[in-house]
């Protein structure tokens, strides 16, 4: 089974939402035949870094729309709550605010060397709980370090321009597929889901998409050879 996730790592939803998936993908009985892969969608890609302000007022900043910082503020203490249910501790008042492009060009890198889910875990938890700054280069390399990744080949792929035009292409790929916002999930090109769900939901996602990848479907032929014989018919031999 391969599921394409698409999450920027800003958005504080989707660390909610891989916690939780990876939760039910341990408790898959078929865990070992799971792919993920990781896309990035950002979703500001003008955001500024080094900005200087505030979790709250960069962030309505950069929504528009008349958006207040008190709003911000008030609409995320929901949010703090449900990733304290999953062991995440937020910390949103001394939080960096930054640009995710090089954050996600490392995502990109990672994906290709087998370890993103373990980068995208920690980029999350630099970002919203150790209030590291994701926006200075140096601290992706220290983080990639962490993450099992060459800092080295990091801070080279950072100096350049790689993996720019792949983050701006993956962005264009998910709006194709009517993706306005993340997390947003698809199940083996087949299925999607959108938003937030608990681990318990995951896992019965899970079991349905590959019960019914795993199912044997009835084909009918065009035409039909009749063999009547007592119990035996077309459909084939019945129990009494």
């Amino acid at each position: 089974m391969r599921i394409d996730v698409w999450s920027d790592v800003m958005c504080p939803l989707c660390y909610i939402g891989k916690t939780n998936l990876d939760t039910a993908i341990e408790r898959f009985q078929h865990k070992g035949k799971v792919e993920v892969v990781y896309r990035p969608f950002q979703l500001f890609p003008n955001a500024p870094s080094g900005s200087g302000k505030n979790y709250y007022a960069w962030t309505a900043e950069i929504h528009g729309g008349g958006m207040t910082a008190d709003y911000v503020r008030e609409a995320n203490k929901a949010v703090i709550e449900l990733a304290e249910a999953v062991g995440l501790a937020y910390r949103l008042d001394t939080l960096i605010p930054s640009n995710t492009t090089d954050a996600l060009r490392v995502a990109l890198y990672a994906q290709e060397q087998g370890s993103a889910g373990v980068w995208m875990a920690r980029v999350y938890k630099a970002y919203f709980t150790d209030s590291l700054n994701i926006g200075d280069q140096r601290t992706l390399a220290k983080l990639s370090e962490e993450s099992g990744l060459d800092g080295q080949a990091v801070l080279h792929i950072l100096s350049g321009d790689r993996y720019k035009d792949a983050v701006k292409q993956e962005r264009q790929n998910g709006a194709k597929l009517g993706i306005t916002g993340t997390p947003f999930y698809v199940f083996n090109d087949k299925y999607a889901v959108s938003g937030v769900r608990s681990s318990q939901a995951f896992l019965e996602i899970l079991e349905r998409v590959w019960r019914e990848d795993h199912s044997l479907q009835m084909l009918e032929a065009d035409s039909q050879d009749e063999v009547q014989s007592g119990l035996c018919g077309e459909k084939g031999c019945a129990l009494e």
